[in-house]
């Protein structure tokens, strides 16, 4: 559905050239849910834009839909916009139209009637759930509400790829996942392809099948979500993964156990996909003469299947508490030492 080949972005500047996006190569399925992740200056908006022809490559080639974006131009690109729709972290909508208006707005554009305007506006406002804030305006809405109505107006020409500019980033959590549970619906229902760039590791997680993390200009990494998930590779996505796996308070309690324990050993435990569900901690204080105490845990959804992190402290012998270690790896769960106490 959508392939670069050696993608470049070169942007002159008062220092000399500046590469947004160096040397990219990626294959998006039809279908998929395609994450892109990365901090501020990574290139990640530089590429979504460039994906419908906002931006030129500097190098190299970039077809979405079966049309090579980065060589048309014109009345062509329009067409190719067509399919190729777009939200924003921002709404981007129209504050002096209602609700209905901002939707039929680029079917206006493209010269639909005004008998198909209004039935494909009525499918789009019931698709996102807003019936009965079809007259409202824009600044009689909350967050959320906003950027259904942009989604509803991405949709409206019946694209093949969705793209979303950091979508989620001026909503509140509750109102986020509301708003990603939307897109999971719109991809099954329509099959549509959604690209979607982000800061935030929780929108990969919840319903990306695919990842591919930027750093520099480059793409550092890529694979499916659960793979990235349970073996991340490079420093930077280890930062990423640890936004949903570790939180801040997690270090907080293994530092206090550390402090408050003189014997004994911090495991990290990961599991992935069937690992989830076994009775771990049961066999190990029933089979070995250790004590294991939890510090905390979080099992994870991702669209490939469950990921969960488990911090646990065993004291006991050091043979005991080394034999316990070995036993947990012969389950096929991810074992590190934290420290040793």
């Amino acid at each position: 559905m959508i392939t670069l080949k050696n993608v470049k972005k070169i942007y002159p500047s008062k220092h000399g050239q500046v590469k947004a996006v160096d040397n990219v190569n990626l294959e998006i399925k039809e279908g998929e849910i395609f994450g892109v992740i990365g901090y501020s200056g990574a290139g990640k908006s530089t590429l979504i834009r460039m994906l419908n022809g906002l931006e030129i490559p500097t190098e190299g080639s970039i077809t979405v839909a079966g049309r090579e974006v980065s060589k048309i131009r014109g009345s062509e690109l329009r067409k190719a916009r067509h399919e190729i729709g777009m939200i924003f972290q921002h709404f981007n909508l129209l504050w002096s139209r209602t609700v209905r208006e901002n939707i039929a707005f680029p079917l206006e554009i493209a010269g639909v009637n005004r008998t198909e305007r209004l039935k494909r506006v009525d499918e789009l406002i019931k698709l996102v759930g807003l019936e009965g804030r079809e007259d409202a305006y824009p600044s009689q809405l909350s967050g959320g509400q906003k950027q259904r109505v942009g989604i509803a107006r991405a949709l409206a020409n019946n694209p093949k790829v969705l793209l979303c500019d950091e979508a989620t980033s001026a909503l509140d959590p509750q109102t986020t996942d509301s708003i990603l549970d939307l897109l999971v619906d719109i991809n099954k229902r329509l099959g549509l392809t959604i690209v979607l760039i982000t800061h935030e590791m929780h929108v990969i997680r919840k319903i990306c099948h695919r990842v591919a993390v930027m750093e520099g200009g480059k793409v550092v990494e890529l694979g499916s979500v659960l793979e990235v998930f349970k073996n991340p590779q490079q420093p930077i996505t280890k930062r990423f993964v640890q936004q949903v796996t570790e939180p801040e308070e997690t270090k907080e309690t293994v530092q206090h156990l550390l402090e408050n324990y003189p014997h004994g050993q911090v495991v990290k435990l990961t599991f992935v996909g069937d690992a989830t569900q076994q009775p771990l901690m049961t066999n190990l204080i029933r089979n070995y003469e250790v004590t294991a105490n939890i510090l905390q845990g979080k099992i994870s959804q991702t669209q490939n299947g469950s990921y969960g992190t488990l911090f646990i402290h065993l004291d006991g012998e050091n043979e005991e508490i080394t034999k316990a270690v070995d036993y947990i790896r012969s389950l096929h769960v991810g074992v590190e030492v934290i420290n040793h106490a």
